[in-house]
């Protein structure tokens, strides 16, 4: 088990790309990086670069792989491998139309067999740590049957760790982002998974809002799996090291953090990048202190003009530094 399986960031759709991920870099440097979830179809007649490309500091990174079939997931693992990423997880908890019509991702979750068969054959062709993430199951499942099911399936193919999403998906009646929030989460069930498969790592994901809420779950289990209140709450990113690894965060809070994302910024801009593209992931930061809305609001109106450049991201941060100095210390508040 790679230690950093203890705390990673979802791969999220849209959200967790390279520009993401070296933010999210600044905030921790051990928390375990997801992609967005890349199609196999996409890899193997797409834009390598663009859609596999990454820094060296993003690292560890995993690559999340959407697919069924083990041919072509053996040859996008290949892949992967070469462009040096850390991991290859394959997606079996992804409840949308795209990847019910491609009849992969939760889907698969009436497939541990075949789920298997996949995992043996990466596993088979790379020295990489293969990976799964999943559901406790879809639709009218009993999820104490299809988890097992699915995990017993899985060791025997050889996988390095599983994730599991504590809730069902349905994909009948509810959405993608209703699947996130309506189906009740079940942890006590991911406990007693890993009483039954003691030598598998699991990590757990769902409805975990803070890395204090989460650390419990580590007596238990091997990791935690933080979404949606990471990328809305970034700041919460700076207890990953002390809290989660006993050592030191990068950055004393996030105001140096942002500083340090910075040339990462001005780099992609001399690309061709727009301050947008960048900026977005950023919103979040100072939630809940005196001036947060002025940084979202001076983001939002100005970072996707043409032209803008860091000086937007200065601006911004002079509103909740002149306003929140005494909360982060005059240290910061000098920067």
């Amino acid at each position: 088990m790679q230690a950093s399986m203890r705390f990673s960031v979802a791969p999220m759709m849209d959200w967790t790309d390279r520009h993401c991920r070296v933010f999210h870099r600044t905030l921790s440097r051990h928390a375990l990086l997801y992609t967005e979830m890349v199609t196999t179809g996409a890899i193997i007649h797409g834009d390598r670069n663009r859609l596999l490309g990454f820094a060296d500091v993003e690292h560890p990174v995993a690559m999340q792989l959407g697919g069924s079939d083990p041919q072509a997931l053996t040859a996008c693992a290949k892949i992967c491998e070469d462009f040096g990423y850390d991991e290859i997880n394959l997606n079996c908890g992804c409840p949308s139309d795209r990847v019910q019509n491609g009849a992969f991702g939760a889907c698969l979750m009436r497939e541990p067999l075949l789920v298997a068969d996949c995992v043996a054959a990466m596993k088979a062709s790379v020295k990489l740590p293969v990976t799964v993430k999943c559901r406790i199951g879809v639709d009218d499942q009993e999820p104490r049957e299809a988890l097992w099911a699915m995990t017993q399936a899985l060791v025997q193919g050889g996988v390095d760790g599983l994730i599991v999403h504590a809730r069902k998906a349905w994909l009948q009646g509810l959405s993608p982002k209703e699947n996130r929030d309506i189906p009740p989460l079940d942890y006590e069930l991911v406990h007693q998974l890993k009483a039954d498969f003691p030598k598998l790592p699991i990590s757990i994901n769902g409805g975990i809002q803070s890395v204090e809420e989460g650390l419990p779950h580590l007596d238990t289990l091997d990791g935690i799996m933080l979404g949606r209140a990471a990328y809305h709450n970034p700041d919460l990113l700076l207890k990953v090291d002390p809290f989660v690894f006993g050592m030191s965060a990068p950055h004393v809070d996030a105001f140096a953090a942002v500083e340090a994302y910075l040339p990462y910024i001005e780099a992609r801009l001399a690309e061709g990048y727009r301050l947008h593209d960048m900026s977005r992931h950023m919103l979040g930061l100072f939630a809940g202190l005196p001036g947060a809305r002025l940084w979202r609001r001076t983001i939002a109106t100005k970072a996707p003009l043409r032209g803008a450049g860091v000086e937007v991201i200065r601006e911004a941060m002079g509103h909740v530094l002149r306003t929140s100095a005494d909360l982060y210390g005059s240290a910061s508040a000098e920067a």
